[in-house]
């Protein structure tokens, strides 16, 4: 099946578990321990209902949002992903591409196999964000801030909820190490996926060498030392809220904390200078059993208030899922899946094809609710008790021009 003919997103998972090996599947699609936080964030979508408007003249919708006074085509935009090149060629870069040429961001990981200079200058006129994983070695995250300074990222976001590595059990089943190491067992499995070994992990060896971190890359005694993220990582456990304060104080662009889920800490997330938050819990992939971002996003944005933008990831499959998020208070949404199927499905054409699903299923859910805009898209179109919705609660001014619903 040609990824041309997926007519939804889980048409692109279904074309992607097909062409990719399982430990490069089973790193994408899988969540961690038992796959609760994984379910439900799927699972609490279906527990909000519409309650559309009729007979509205919807002939002139817009998808357009304003984000710090830079206009978006869409409503949402691609999430950071680690290790994206295990499911395409330069599969950052073309996920840059494609985001640039829809008119949405996109966020570069840490953890990218493409050098961060490599993808701005590859994508260049897009709007590029840069995701950090945040080391207690000062020194060495002040290097990568500055990088990304330099290359002309718009925004920073520091990733909050990686204190410790997640109990992932298929990665140590199957082997899975970066820098990327082949056994016996994934070489086999390897050989029976001849397009995946040839257009992305050959095609990756012959162009730069085996997949590793470039951004973590260092200089010893004139040599490129390729550091495994967990290294980065060390010492992360006693981060804390000074950290974030001292990121407000070298990078003169916008700040985002990543992996908020209470609105305490999004108050606190405010008071050390962030301009946002991304309500998260990491696609899944942590805190097996820690509740969705829907589910804390009421809360969030009441307390919130006009102090801080919401962008809101993880479980996003359906343009109807993003519209809810939307109404429910969120800024933007953040897709990483779904982008990662289209791209292991058919490159940045995939990518691509991806957004537009995306955006087509924004656009007919916008019509069938009676909305012409993301500005009307406000709870009172939203039937869903167990998030305690106040659909006729006044309304205020959020930062970013979006309204902010008292819930």
């Amino acid at each position: 099946m040609s990824f041309r003919a997926a007519l939804n997103i889980a048409d692109l998972h279904r074309i992607a578990k097909k062409r990719l090996p399982r430990v490069a599947y089973e790193f994408l699609a899988g969540g961690v321990e038992d796959d609760v936080t994984l379910a439900n964030n799927r699972a609490v979508f279906e527990r909000i209902r519409f309650r559309p408007r009729t007979l509205v003249n919807v002939a002139a919708r817009s998808q357009q949002v304003d984000i710090f006074g830079r206009t978006f085509n869409c409503p949402f935009g691609i999430a950071p992903t680690g290790a994206a090149g295990l499911y395409g060629f330069a599969a950052d870069i073309a996920l840059a591409r494609a985001a640039r040429d829809a008119g949405i961001p996109f966020v570069l990981s840490t953890a990218s196999f493409e050098p961060l200079e490599k993808v701005a200058r590859e994508a260049a006129g897009g709007a590029l964000w840069f995701q950090l994983y945040m080391s207690k070695d000062r020194d060495a995250a002040k290097a990568l801030v500055l990088r990304a300074l330099e290359a002309g990222y718009e925004a920073l976001v520091m990733t909050s909820d990686v204190v410790v590595q997640a109990n992932r059990e298929y990665n140590t089943r199957n082997g899975f190490t970066i820098p990327f190491r082949m056994n016996l067992s994934n070489m086999i499995d390897g050989a029976l996926h001849p397009r995946w070994l040839c257009d992305v992990f050959l095609r990756t060896l012959f162009d730069s060498g085996v997949p590793r971190f470039r951004n973590l890359d260092t200089n010893t005694g004139g040599r490129i030392i390729a550091k495994p993220i967990e290294e980065f990582r060390t010492q992360r456990e006693t981060l804390n809220w000074d950290d974030v304060r001292w990121l407000r104080e070298i990078w003169p662009r916008k700040l985002y904390v990543k992996g908020v889920l209470r609105a305490d800490d999004a108050q606190h997330a405010a008071d050390s200078g962030a301009d946002g938050i991304f309500i998260s819990n990491h696609g899944g992939r942590q805190l097996d059993g820690a509740i969705s971002p829907i589910e804390a996003l009421p809360e969030i944005r009441a307390a919130a208030g006009r102090r801080l933008t919401l962008m809101v990831d993880s479980g996003f499959r359906r343009g109807s899922d993003i519209v809810k998020a939307l109404a429910l208070g969120a800024d933007m949404v953040f897709v990483g899946r779904a982008t990662l199927y289209g791209i292991a499905a058919g490159g940045e054409p995939g990518a691509a094809h991806a957004i537009n699903i995306l955006r087509t299923e924004i656009h007919r859910v916008m019509a069938l609710l009676g909305c012409s805009s993301i500005r009307e898209l406000t709870p009172d179109i939203l039937a869903c008790p167990d998030l305690a919705l106040t659909p006729d609660a006044p309304a205020g001014e959020a930062i970013s021009g979006r309204r902010v619903r008292a819930i």
